[in-house]
Order: structure tokens, then sequence, then C-alpha cells
């Protein structure tokens, strides 16, 4: 069977599984809409959690960026790995311990303030559409290209399974279905690894693999090293960011992980305290397999392009790379005319994705409208490193079609997950426990339904229209996070001087100002965009590491006022004291 037919049996088949137990586990009460009725074994719940944590940035958008990077894209790797200890370790029992539901209903309560609650909803809406954005664009990248159809297409069939279950199940249905979806995505993820860290070094474990010497007896990172450099490259193993940015990068991504409110909530469904520990303990190792799998097919993916199309005669391309150009995701232009691809550094075109024009050249290539003045002729999306690996290295066309579906189960898990949060968020932390106190649970379930429809539909307009690849968006999400909601949490738990006026104030603080810098040099909205260069980044730090500033500034404003102001009430500094007692904890409820 071909590649097109393979891939709509196995994403069909997928869908199918995943509907399927949505119907089955649909929510019958709001307690199971928000934490899948607080009954959720830790195995399934690792299972569940390392789905919701693995997206499509983890599945799609992190071997690509390390493939493209080198080093410097080690920070995501780094990031995102610590913050997931830190918030096992640091943070989840003892949210467990608290029994809330949501992130914001922990923020009001311990902070005894619906202003504080007001705020952390926000926060917590600013983080997970910046985050769903990614996966919406995940979603697209691979409908686009294995169902041959357009992004935006892509992105409105995804919309619509996501709304099913979610809508459908709450967290109960988007539990289980993260379930199947981890299985799904690992497999997909880990076979065709194992295939090409084979074929390349004869050895099946990819994490040995790509340190490995290749057929030709070359270590495989001196391989890719030499070919980087004899093109101009920096070296693959070397960095070209500052310490500083690295080190507020990986801040950021670390701080923002255990800040994540979707990732969070996971730590609601389970029935005690021992139950939330030995859940994350279960998800770390899930996750670990991914995690120490991606700089191998970084590895495995950079080589392969490099020794597939440099010089190579554009009548003489393989028939993937053709495929991949009817998408938008690869382009080349014939700039110096000798019909011959160069992949070259600098950029291929000026301005993100590249506009094309009905026209070809002289050799059939199609032409890039806004093409640049550096030699490089090739534009390549960084999200399509997974999806195009297996092409490139010509694996069975089952195995291709295998990665499509997991990088849907990926993006979905996650879209899902993050869609929980805003419809929560919206329903029980701003109807339910402010606007109107004494709805009805079979109200506030629908109320809830209807945000999730309404925030699919936002989704997917940023899914459309994200401000940049998939990685690089949802670092912006972690940076939000980083900003606003983990010092509130941190100090919720551990500080019992820590006061109302001084968590709304920080909270307030980390978030403008991340907001204005992403704002100003990410987007360019604030300013003149034409300034919004590297040049001129404050400190040198990046966008995607401003989130440690921002979460810095959040503590020293939320320390600074809460010794000015009156301490917290004898009831919630004893609050404080109890829920670091592991023991007592019950279900998770609506205090």
């Amino acid at each position: 069977m071909d590649i097109q037919t393979w891939t709509f049996l196995i994403v069909g088949l997928t869908f199918a599984l995943y509907i399927g137990i949505a119907i089955w586990s649909r929510a019958k009460s709001t307690k199971d809409f928000y934490v899948a009725g607080g009954g959720v074994s830790p195995l399934a719940n690792g299972l569940a959690t390392g789905a919701d944590w693995m997206s499509a940035a983890s599945f799609l958008g992190m071997a690509g960026i390390i493939a493209f990077s080198g080093y410097d894209g080690s920070v995501y790797l780094m990031g995102w790995t610590g913050g997931y200890v830190l918030l096992a370790l640091l943070l989840a029992p003892y949210l467990r311990k608290f029994g809330k539901f949501t992130v914001p209903d922990f923020i009001g309560d311990r902070y005894y303030s619906n202003v504080a609650r007001t705020v952390a909803v926000v926060a917590a809406l600013f983080v997970s559409f910046t985050y769903v954005a990614g996966q919406m664009r995940g979603v697209g990248v691979v409908f686009s290209r294995f169902l041959d159809v357009e992004v935006n297409t892509g992105v409105y069939i995804g919309m619509a399974v996501v709304l099913f279950y979610a809508f459908l199940g709450g967290m109960k249905g988007i539990t289980y279905t993260q379930v199947a979806q981890y299985c799904v995505l690992i497999f997909a993820f880990m076979v065709p690894a194992i295939f090409i860290s084979l074929m390349a070094t004869g050895n099946p474990i990819p994490q040995i693999g790509f340190g490995s010497a290749g057929q030709d007896g070359v270590y495989l990172l001196d391989k890719l090293d030499g070919l980087m450099t004899d093109l101009g490259f920096t070296a693959y193993t070397d960095g070209t960011k500052s310490t500083m940015d690295v080190f507020f990068i990986t801040a950021a991504l670390m701080m923002g992980t255990a800040g994540l409110p979707h990732v969070i909530i996971r730590f609601f469904t389970v029935p005690k305290v021992r139950d939330a520990r030995k859940s994350a303990g279960y998800a770390l190792l899930f996750i670990a397999i991914l995690y120490t799998t991606a700089p191998a097919i970084a590895v495995f993916a950079r080589t392969n392009l490099m020794e597939t199309v440099q010089d190579t005669p554009y009548e003489e391309i393989p028939a993937w790379f053709t495929k991949w150009e009817s998408t938008g995701l690869i382009a080349w232009t014939d700039k110096n005319g000798d019909g011959k691809i160069q992949y070259l550094p600098g950029s291929a075109i000026d301005g993100g994705q590249p506009q094309f024009v009905e026209s070809r050249g002289s050799s059939g290539q199609r032409m890039i409208s806004n093409a640049s003045t550096s030699p490089n002729e090739l534009y390549v999306d960084r999200d399509i490193t997974v999806l195009a690996n297996p092409e490139i290295a010509n694996l069975p066309n089952w195995v291709i079609a295998l990665v499509a579906a997991g990088g849907l189960a990926a993006a979905l898990s996650t879209a899902a997950g993050l869609l929980l949060v805003i419809s929560t968020s919206i329903s029980h932390d701003l109807i339910k426990k402010q606007i109107a106190p004494d709805i009805s649970d079979k109200k506030e379930l629908w109320i809830a339904r209807f945000s999730a429809m309404l925030a699919v539909i936002v989704a997917g307009y940023f899914g459309i229209h994200p401000p940049g690849f998939v990685a690089s968006v949802v670092a912006l999400a972690f940076g939000l996070a980083a900003s606003s909601f983990f010092p509130a949490i941190v100090m919720g738990i551990f500080s019992k001087r820590m006061n109302r006026e001084g968590a709304i104030s920080g909270m307030v603080a980390g978030l403008a100002i991340t907001c204005y810098y992403i704002a100003r040099f990410k987007l360019g909205w604030i300013g003149n965009p034409e300034t919004a260069t590297e040049a001129n980044w404050w400190w040198g730090i990046s966008p995607e590491g401003f989130g440690t500033v921002g979460m810095l500034v959040n503590f020293l404003i939320a320390i600074l006022v809460s010794r000015f102001t009156p301490a917290p009430p004898d009831n919630v500094q004893e609050i404080v004291e109890n829920i670091r007692i592991p023991s007592g904890a019950g279900e998770a409820i609506e205090h």
C-alpha cells in the first residue's frame, strides 16, 4: 500500500479508538469532568501525564530544534526534563494534599481572595492559549503532508476530533484517551528511531547509536560536525548562544514546567497523595523514553538531510522532497542558476514562511518570491524533522504512516488537556466560584462544555496563525507560566507569611513584564518592529528565556509587598502548615 492509504488506515483506527474511549468514559458530573472522578490509578495517571506532557513540541518540535540548533537546542531537553522533576518533587504532592480542582482554585483559596483567583484565571488562559497554538500547528503540519490537505484544513480536522472527546468526556474521557495516545505516540517515535539506528550504526538502541560509529567507521557526531563545518555552519556540538541566555531559557522552561496548569491538574485525579507521588514517578519514566531518544533522532535527521540534498540536481531529488514541497514546508530557489540544491548557512527566505509564486524556474523548482540575499537556497521547516526522517531514510510506508499517527496523538493529547484547563477556568473558577455560586451541577457541566467549544475555536485561530515554530511557541507558554504561577504556588506552599496582596502584585508584575517583552521582541506588536532584534534584547536574553526575569520580578514584588501588608489569617497559615504533612488528604473537592 502507498503512504496515504497506510495513513488513512492507521490514523483512522487510532481516531476511532480515541472516540470510542470518549463515549465509554463520558463525564456524568462536574467531578468526572474536572478530575475524572478522582479515582484514576497511579499507572494510568502516569501514562496520561506522559501523553499530556509530550506534546507536539516534544514529539515534533524538540528533535527538530535540536537538529537545526545543535548544542543550543539542548536547552529544551534540559529545561523540560529538569522542570518535570521539579514539579514531581516540589509541588505535585502538596497540591494534591490541598485537594482543589484547579490551580486558580488553589490560588484563590490559599490567598483568600477572588481577585487572586481571577488573576490566576487570566494567567491560565494566557498560558493555555499560547501553548495550544503550538499543538494545533502540529496537527496542521501532519495532516498537510500525509492527507494531502492544506495546513489550515488539517487544523480544522484536529479541532473537530479534540472537541468531541473533550466536550463529551472532560477529564475522565481525556485521561483514558491519553493512556491510549501515549502508547501510540511512544511506539511511533521509537520504531523509526530503532530502524534508523540499525541502518546507520548497526545498534538497535538509538540512545547508544547516535554516539556510535557508522558503517564507515566514523562516529556520527564527528561526521555531522564535519559536514556542517565544511559547508560553513557552526559545528553541531558547538553552541552559539551566550551562557546567560542558555541559563535563562533553561530556568524559564524548568520553572514554567512546574507551573503548567494542565500538567498540575493531572495530580488531582488520583485518590491519595501517595498515588500522586507514584504517578509522578511513572510519568518521569515514560517521558524519559522519548526525551532520551530525541537527540538521536535529531542527529540522524540532520545527517540524512545534508547527505541527501546537498549539491543534488533538482531533477534527481527523491520523491519525498517534492511531496513536502507541495505543503510549503520545504522550498528551494535556484539562486546561482546551476540547477543544484545548495544548503548553506543563512536564511533562504525573509519573514518566516515562504510565499510562492505560480511560475517555476528552468529546472522546475517552485520559486520563493521573497528570497533573501544569503547564498542558502533551501528552506526546511523545523517541525517536519521527525515526520520527514523516515521518508528520507527510505523506511517502509507503514512506519511513515505510524509516525503521522504518533504526531497527531501527541498534539491532540496535550491540546485536550489545555482545553480542559481553559473550560474549567471559565466554568468553575469564574462562574461557579464568583459569578453564580448557586448554579446547579448540571448547568455548570454544560457551561464547561460550551467553554471548551469556544476554546477550540480560539485555539484553531492561533494554530492557523502561530508566532513561530512549534517548540518556540510552546517555550513562550512556559515563560508565561514561570513568571505568573510558579512563585505564587511555591510561596503558597512553603511561606506562611505570603499574603494575598503580595501574591496578586507579584503575579500581575511578572506576567505583565513577560507579556510586554514577548510582544516587543517576538511578535513585534510594540515599538518599531525593525528594532526588535537580538542586538536590542535586554541583557542578551531571548524572548524564550525572559520568563525567568518575569519570575524573579514576581518573587521580588511579592516578597516586598507582603512585608508591608498584614499577614494572612491564622486559618490560612494553619492550612500551609498542614499541607506539608504527608497524611490526611482526602479526595479532590470543591470546597
